[in-house]
């Protein structure tokens, strides 16, 4: 891959900041990435190969770290976040259940054969874009509690949940490998903590500011890639690495700094290469050779609001329930796998991103909704890490 290439990757990624520039409409960045993805891709212009080795191995890199900052962003420590798990997990309950019968009924509907993936995909929520979002309007009081907590708990189970539901062929294999996965990051926790309470982790972070290593950066990126090498020899996606990984850093207390300096690697370069290289592998001709297709979207992300305002039933106002409805790396993740793995039809792939593009106009009005009935109030929710949420 040339550097011209890189460039004109950086360049249409540019879109995404571009378009979410506007901030009263809450429009998430990897929007405008994904469709300049697509206007570069098999869908568009045609100008870059989403298939090139090179490419591939750095969007997967990408992958990765998204994943892991998804993950270092559910608020594992937040006390009051905490004592609200008990209404978060009847509110997520509460969408699995709706959600597992629209994914049976879309399924025999349309006749692809993925009524468990269709289920997790409807059941799951975004932390990564839900939170932000939350956190910008200022949301306060209980009912931001328990959407927190239900959004927090239903990307970990959905996100674990996936390599599973995607290929249930390979369920048993690939559950081992999820287990070995998880083991190694609870181990990394305990190493980590133990280092923690030895000051031994205090002392590195004071050497590595005064000295400029990044020390924090490198060792988290080597945790990040061996956990990934282990999930590759595994063969279970390296989403997962990133997760337990970006859920171990998140229970320690991720630093402040290093939660910039991720933010720039992952924000900065390798996130958006990821969601271009997406969008570059994104087949819409599909589409249009199978318009029953584009309906699958439109009613995997309609079963999505439905199942989330559900949660109206055990009193979770109807705005933030169309909130928690909004989900990205669940689908980006499920559409990235399923292509990988030759597991969806012609325009499947498209339809998954369709139906998650369809949540995050939802969550956007639902936000701007409630906003404005909450002009003016005190901010009651942090951006997630700490650091800006875009």
């Amino acid at each position: 891959m040339s550097f011209s290439l890189l460039a004109l990757v950086v360049l249409v990624g540019l879109l995404g900041p571009v378009l979410a520039g506007r901030s009263s409409w809450h429009l998430p960045v990897v929007v405008g990435e994904l469709l300049g993805g697509i206007l570069i891709g098999a869908s568009g212009l045609r100008l870059i190969d989403a298939g090139e080795p090179t490419f591939t191995a750095l969007a997967n890199i990408g992958f990765a770290l998204t994943m892991f900052v998804v993950g270092s962003h559910i608020p594992v420590r937040d006390q009051a976040v905490r004592s609200a798990l008990g209404r978060g997990a009847i509110g997520a309950v509460v969408a699995a259940l709706v959600a597992v019968a629209a994914g049976l009924a879309l399924a025999g509907l349309f006749g692809t054969g993925h009524p468990v993936l269709y289920a997790v995909l409807i059941a799951s929520s975004s932390a990564a874009l839900v939170l932000p979002i939350a956190a910008a309007i200022g949301l306060t009081g209980p009912s931001s509690l328990q959407l927190v907590a239900q959004v927090s708990i239903a990307d970990t189970l959905c996100i674990v949940a996936l390599p599973l539901a995607i290929d249930p062929v390979n369920a048993a294999p690939a559950a081992l490998g999820a287990l070995a996965v998880m083991a190694i990051a609870v181990l990394a926790f305990f190493g980590l903590l133990a280092l923690d309470r030895l000051g031994l982790r205090q002392r590195g972070h004071k050497v590595s500011e005064r000295r400029k290593f990044a020390l924090e950066l490198r060792i988290s990126l080597l945790l990040l890639f061996a956990l990934a090498g282990l999930a590759q020899l595994t063969h279970v996606s390296i989403m997962l690495a990133g997760f337990a990984l970006g859920l171990v850093v998140a229970a320690i207390g991720e630093p402040r700094r290093l939660a910039r300096q991720l933010f720039a690697v992952t924000d900065g370069f390798f996130g958006p290469l990821f969601f271009v290289w997406l969008g570059a592998s994104i087949q819409l001709s599909h589409l249009g050779a199978h318009p029953f297709m584009i309906l699958l979207g439109g009613c995997l992300g309609a079963a999505a609001i439905v199942a989330h305002v559900a949660v109206r039933l055990v009193g979770q106002p109807l705005l933030l329930g169309v909130m928690a409805a909004g989900q990205l790396g669940v689908p980006v993740a499920a559409a990235t796998l399923g292509t990988q793995l030759h597991l969806l039809r012609p325009g499947e792939d498209a339809a998954l991103l369709l139906g998650a593009l369809v949540t995050v106009a939802a969550t956007t009005i639902a936000g701007s909704l409630r906003a404005r009935r909450t002009a003016g109030g005190p901010t009651a929710l942090a951006p997630p890490g700490g650091v800006p949420a875009g």
